[in-house]
């Protein structure tokens, strides 16, 4: 059977980055993908300058979250300061900061309040440049201080990483919501087990399962690309079992 490491995934806050346009910052239903790869380099201490580590790790595994309470959708408004728009292009926010004319703007932030998932990763064999028993004792004991999204979002409960063998990913996540912690807190939630969402390498052959493109798979974390990316969405239960 395959290995799997899973984890337990709950804020008070959360924020899952989407497409940032203008002033609006809004936010996917569900951790993307890179948001868990930069969880993972947090975690063992790689720096998001270091490229080549980077897109190791982009290519190294397979995520699958499923999502065990939504929460509730909210928005955010903060003041931001930036420099007038004209011919001038700042590569970073450090050259905005440094223009000599600065202009107050409302900006506002997607979050979900009390949301819990547990995720599920997949070394791909060959290409994975840490092992799974390695990865879970960096995220009991990160080298960076772990966020959920945004640092302002702190995560609510260990995240009790483990790895073991599992059928499929199904079989995975379903022990993630066994544990204790997460039992009682999907209780006080009054909430259900929803959605899978995986990379499409994670489904089981012939299993059915609806697809939606989400542009989270990372090209370059120095330029801040990312490319768009298939991902399987199953539903909470399987009929055919």
């Amino acid at each position: 059977m395959p290995a799997f490491l899973t984890a337990t995934l709950y804020a008070p806050l959360a924020s899952f980055g989407g497409l940032a346009v203008g002033e609006r910052r809004a936010a996917e239903r569900y951790p993307t993908r890179s948001m868990l790869i930069g969880l993972l380099g947090a975690a063992l201490g790689v720096d998001r300058a270091d490229e080549a580590a980077q897109l190791a790790l982009a290519d190294g595994y397979f995520f699958a979250i499923q999502i065990f309470a939504p929460g509730r959708p909210f928005t955010d408004y903060h003041t931001a300061q930036m420099p007038s728009r004209g011919k001038t292009r700042f590569a970073t926010r450090r050259e905005e900061l440094a223009a000599p004319q600065l202009n107050t703007v409302l900006t506002s932030r997607d979050y979900r309040s009390d949301f819990l998932a547990g995720l599920a990763v997949y070394a791909k064999n060959g290409a994975a440049p840490y092992t799974l028993a390695h990865i879970a004792q960096a995220l009991e004991q990160p080298v960076y201080t772990l966020s959920f999204g945004r640092k302002s979002c702190a995560f609510g409960l260990p995240l009790a990483p483990a790895v073991a063998e599992y059928p499929d990913i199904r079989a995975a996540l379903a022990a993630s919501r066994l544990r204790p912690a997460m039992a009682e807190t999907l209780k006080n939630l009054a909430s259900s087990p929803g959605e899978i969402i995986a990379d499409t390498a994670l489904i089981p052959h012939g299993e059915r399962h609806g697809t939606e493109f989400v542009r989270d798979q990372p090209v370059s974390r120095r330029r801040w690309q990312f490319a768009l990316r298939k991902a399987a969405v199953l539903a909470a239960e399987n009929p055919a079992r």
